[in-house]
This record gives structure tokens, sequence and C-alpha cells, in this order.
């Protein structure tokens, strides 16, 4: 099974991946942005509110977003690299406070590596798949504070501009391509625009072992919520 996956994530199939879901990321905070202007209504002191009260009691809720994070694409490389990409997660509610929840995350950047006469910063691409939870905490009409916790697996790709250096300077620093366990702890804030649609902010510490220890790093994703389907 982890060999399947493996091979569903490397290659050429990968980078489609995160471009498909940085598209659908944007797609989805757009029109988020156009349904909050049409169903924002004015309110008895003149300002803009939600169109209906948001009772948190929708079943499932898709979310999309353009995901930043920092890493570290070799183990003795001096400098960290950034990360962007799109992610799609998935809830299911079980109770008013806990749901279940499934995320992916693409992503790619350019990483420094160690001086060799053939390529300074080398594209470096990961897709990561994760479940977990989802905890409800303090919300009110306007907005919420969801807290999460997510595990799963990691699969980078680090020579996919590398492949021109000759053998004798291929080792630039570079993990070699490989599938390891990453975790994602964090919070989130909604910000309501209507019972359906949120404006999500979600800072997370990253947990991941590429290399021969674990490292922490920090991601932070921004996107629309929509909640559907009745309890």
């Amino acid at each position: 099974m982890m060999f399947e996956m493996k091979k569903a994530l490397t290659g050429s199939t990968g980078a489609r991946v995160v471009k498909m879901a940085t598209l659908a990321a944007g797609f989805l905070l757009a029109v988020g942005v156009v349904q909050a202007r049409a169903q924002a209504v004015a309110t008895g002191n003149g300002k803009l509110g939600p169109a209906a009260p948001v009772t948190y009691a929708n079943k499932w809720e898709l979310y999309g977003g353009i995901n930043l994070m920092t890493f570290q694409a070799g183990q003795n490389l001096p400098k960290r690299m950034n990360l962007g990409g799109g992610e799609i997660l998935g809830t299911y509610w079980i109770t008013d406070k806990i749901g279940i929840a499934a995320d992916y995350r693409g992503e790619a950047g350019t990483t420094p590596v160690v001086a060799n006469p053939y390529t300074t910063r080398p594209l470096v691409y990961m897709n990561m798949g994760m479940a977990g939870a989802q905890y409800r905490g303090p919300k009110n009409q306007h907005a919420a504070l969801n807290y999460h916790a997510y595990g799963g697996v990691a699969h980078g790709v680090f020579d996919s501009s590398t492949g021109n250096i000759p053998a004798q300077f291929n080792n630039v620093g570079l993990y070699s391509n490989r599938t390891k366990p990453i975790f994602a702890l964090g919070a989130s804030i909604d910000f309501n625009r209507s019972k359906r649609l949120a404006v999500r902010l979600s800072p997370d510490l990253i947990i991941e072992h590429f290399g021969t220890e674990t490292r922490e790093f920090f991601a932070i994703s921004g996107g629309v919520v929509y909640r559907f389907g009745k309890k």
C-alpha cells in the first residue's frame, strides 16, 4: 500500500496535483468573496452583517485555501526554504464540538543547496495526506475558533530539477525522494460571512522526520470554508 501511495505521488503526477489544488483553492476563495458580498445585508445600525443566523448545525464542512510552509530540504543544508501551494480539508462533525477530518496539501518551492557549478536553487515539491480531528472552541454569530491535530505521510520530490547534474556533483545536500511521517498541530479562526460561508486563517506547527531527527516548522493557510448538510 505504501509503495502504491508513493508511486501515485511522484513525478509529473505530483506536480499536476499541486497545480490543481492551488487552482481549486483560488476558485473557492473567489466564489466565497462574491457570495459573501451578495448575501451581506444592512443591519439596524447601518453596518453589514451575515444574512442569516450562524447556527453551526452543519454536518459537513469543506475548506479550500492557499498554504505556505517553511521546510529544510536536506539534513545538513544551512538554510531553510519556503513552500507554497494549496490545501483541501474535509470535516464530518460527529457532535457540535468534535469533527473527524481528512486533509491534503500540495506545495512546491526552490531551496538553497551546497555550492556547485550547476544549480543554486533547485525545485522541490511535496504532497501531504493527513487525517485527524477538529475541536470547535469559542464561537458566536461572527467568528469561531477551532483546534486541530492531523497526522499522516508526506512524499517529497527533491530531484525534479537536478537531473542534468553530473554524478560527481550530484550530492548538493538534498534528501533523496522519500515518504515520511508528518503531523500538523494548530488552530483556525473562521470569520463568518453567512450561515454557510466563512473566511478562515489557520496557523500550524509542522512536525516531520525526513532526516535523522525530528524537526519543527511553521505553516499558515488562508481560504474559504463552506458548511453544508444538517445533523
